[in-house]
This record gives C-alpha cells, sequence and structure tokens, in this order.
C-alpha cells in the first residue's frame, strides 16, 4: 500500500458497512493495518452486528446503533491491547460485519433419484426439490465454525452444505413417513415443518438459524407419470361405447374430407365398428360388475349342451350335438325319440327340442312330386 493508502487510511473515522448485495454474509472492514483510530465513529445499521476480532480471538460484539469506539465501549477489546502507548493511539483491531437478517429462496433439491419404498407401488425413485430460508442467529459461533479468515462470505459458500442436511433428513423423515407416493402432494406443508424441525439443530451448530422450508415438488420418474396418465386417461374417457362412437366419428369426417382414400377408409372404420363394439361391451360388462378397468375378464367360453338319449328302453349318452346328428343319419333318433338335457324337467320327443328338430327336419327329405300322366 502507497503513502497516500497510508494517510487515506488514518483520515477515515467512520466504520460501517453499507450492503448493496443480496447474498453477503460477512464482510470485512478494510483498513491499513487494521488501524482504528481512538475516538472513530461505529455504525451498525439493521440487520448487521459488527465483531472484533484481536489476535484472532472475538473480543467485542455491537448490535445495531452508532458508537463511538473509546474505552468504556471496548471493554475486552482495551484489556487485551494493554495500551502500551495510552489509548490515545490508534488500536488494531479486524472488523467483520454481519448481516443477520433473513436470506430467503435459497433453493435445495435431490442430485440423484431416492429410493423408496411405496405401500402402492412397491419400490419407487422420487426427486424433490424446494426452497428454504436462513439467518445468522450466533455471530461470533458463525465466524469460528464457518467463516474463519474469510473477508467475504457469501450465500453460495454454505449452500451446498445446507442442502446435503436438507436432502438427507428429507430422505429419512419421507422414509418413516411412510406416505403413499399419491398421497404425497397434500401432505407437501407438513413435511416442510417436520423436516424443518429435525433440521433446526444440524444447522443451528454452525450458528445459523433455518426459519422455514418449503416443499415445491415431490415427483415420480417419467416412465412412471406416462403409466399414470394413461390410468387417469382411462378414467376420464369412463363409457368406452361413446368413447368409440366418438372416434368412428371422426374417422368418417376424415374420410370424407379424403374422396380418393374413400374406399380403403370405408374398410376400416367397418373394422372399427366391429372392433370397437367388441371392445366397449367387454369393457361395459366389466363396469357394471364393479370391476376395475384394467381387470375386467374375458367372456365365459361356451358349454355345448350334453344330450341323453332313450333307445330301446336303454339310457344311451351323454351326446354332445354332433354326435346326435350322426345318430339322426343312422337313423337311431326321428322325432319320437325321447330325449333329456340339463335344463329339461322331463324326457320329451326329440322333435320337441328346436335345435334337434332342424336336424331331423334338414335329414327327412321331402315327400316326392305328384307323379304327372
Amino acid at each position: 500500500m502507497g503513502f497516500f493508502d497510508k494517510l487515506r487510511g488514518e483520515l477515515i473515522d467512520i466504520v460501517e458497512w453499507i450492503d448493496n448485495t443480496n447474498d453477503t454474509l460477512v464482510y470485512r472492514f478494510e483498513r491499513y493495518d487494521n488501524q482504528i483510530k481512538t475516538g472513530a465513529k461505529l455504525i451498525v445499521r439493521e440487520g448487521q452486528v459488527a465483531v472484533f476480532i484481536n489476535q484472532g480471538k472475538i473480543a467485542d460484539i455491537f448490535e445495531p446503533g452508532m458508537y463511538t469506539l473509546a474505552t468504556e465501549n471496548l471493554p475486552i477489546l482495551s484489556t487485551l491491547q494493554g495500551w502500551k502507548y495510552g489509548f490515545d493511539s490508534p488500536f488494531k483491531a479486524e472488523v467483520y460485519f454481519v448481516s443477520t437478517r433473513k436470506f430467503a429462496n435459497q433453493k435445495w433439491g435431490t442430485k440423484n433419484p431416492i429410493m423408496l419404498k411405496d405401500a402402492q407401488f412397491g419400490p419407487i425413485r422420487l426427486r424433490a426439490f424446494g426452497s428454504y430460508v436462513i439467518s445468522i442467529e450466533k455471530p461470533d459461533v458463525f465466524i469460528r465454525e464457518i467463516v474463519g479468515t474469510d473477508g467475504y462470505f457469501t450465500t453460495d459458500e454454505i449452500t451446498d452444505q445446507l442442502r446435503n442436511i436438507i436432502v438427507t433428513r428429507f430422505t429419512d423423515y419421507l422414509a418413516e413417513s411412510k406416505i403413499q407416493a399419491l398421497d404425497i402432494a397434500s401432505n407437501y406443508n407438513e413435511l416442510g415443518e417436520g423436516i424443518g424441525k429435525k433440521i433446526a439443530p444440524d444447522v443451528a451448530l454452525y450458528g445459523v438459524k433455518l426459519s422455514q422450508l418449503l416443499i415445491e415438488n415431490i415427483s415420480l420418474p417419467p416412465a412412471v407419470e406416462e403409466a399414470l396418465d394413461k390410468r387417469t386417461t382411462m378414467n376420464i374417457l369412463g363409457n368406452m361405447n361413446e368413447y368409440t362412437q366418438f372416434q368412428t366419428a371422426e374417422a368418417i369426417r376424415d374420410a370424407a374430407n379424403n374422396p380418393g382414400g374413400l374406399g380403403a377408409a370405408g374398410v376400416g372404420v367397418g373394422a372399427g365398428f366391429a372392433m370397437g363394439g367388441q371392445m366397449a361391451q367387454s369393457f361395459s360388462q366389466g363396469q357394471q360388475q364393479g370391476l376395475p378397468q384394467e381387470a375386467t375378464p374375458p367372456p365365459p367360453p361356451v358349454v355345448a349342451p350334453q344330450y341323453h338319449v332313450l333307445i330301446n328302453g336303454q339310457q344311451n349318452g351323454p351326446h354332445e350335438l354332433s354326435g346326435v346328428t350322426m345318430m339322426i343319419h343312422k337313423g337311431e333318433i326321428n322325432a319320437q325319440t325321447l330325449i333329456w338335457k340339463p335344463g329339461m324337467v322331463q324326457w320329451m320327443p326329440a322333435g320337441q327340442d328346436s335345435e334337434v328338430n332342424a336336424i331331423i327336419s334338414a335329414s327327412t327329405p321331402p315327400p316326392p312330386p305328384p307323379v304327372q300322366s
């Protein structure tokens, strides 16, 4: 430092810090050789404290106000100095201004997904992010534990450490809460308050106070979110029959706007009607039975009727309809032969069963035409 810089430092008798930033936590007041003249004015503004350090140790701390630096308001520092040349000479001290205001909108978030076990989905991975508010509650502890000799300390230098603490406690708290993934959004406030209380003792060790922690979002992996979107879409569609009709009407309109492809489009529309009708019927049956949409059962298999036939006083069977047909062709069964199948109250002539009678009628030739003379 040159002669004029040294002289300028000796002439200045006001010790103050005007903060024109929004991220400075600690600022060291710079003076040549750390010399402060006796009688100098110390101005500490609201949201600040001034910490005097002598020979590496914290001496005096000043709250907001204006002070004339003299023996009576520097009791510790004057005792440490000894004032070899009297208190009228300049004394040496480092002055650190510490901002005690609240620093809002500090960001936190998970660098990597958090693995958790969900009661509904099983093992899942979650990402989360949010913001928090901090302030310096104990300036002497903060300087001793964090700042050291850093003359210009900003929030960027401590946010990484705070973020690590928040993510660690957040993961533990969320796992212990056992809140299902689909219910987390309705518990953001409760989670934020609970995690904030759990973190408070950790940050207090640094002289810092965490006054608020907010959770902005907790999200599932993109693949899981896509599956949930499809499920939500199906729930919104509701009546599949109406949806299929709507889609078919849209296809017909598009085909009408494209006369060149109307023939092929008509084939597609016809197939769409058939397929859509089957899907809608199956879906509708599942809804009527109270089954979830994804669990609608297939239609039951068709059971062929089993016939018992009475031939020469002896019961014969059971036979499927194909076996009865063969017996009709062999002449073993006619319209008067007694038959029985499940559902009949008693034995009845085969001609009275619609299915068997149709086969008998088809097997009996009509009467020959009259002979013409």
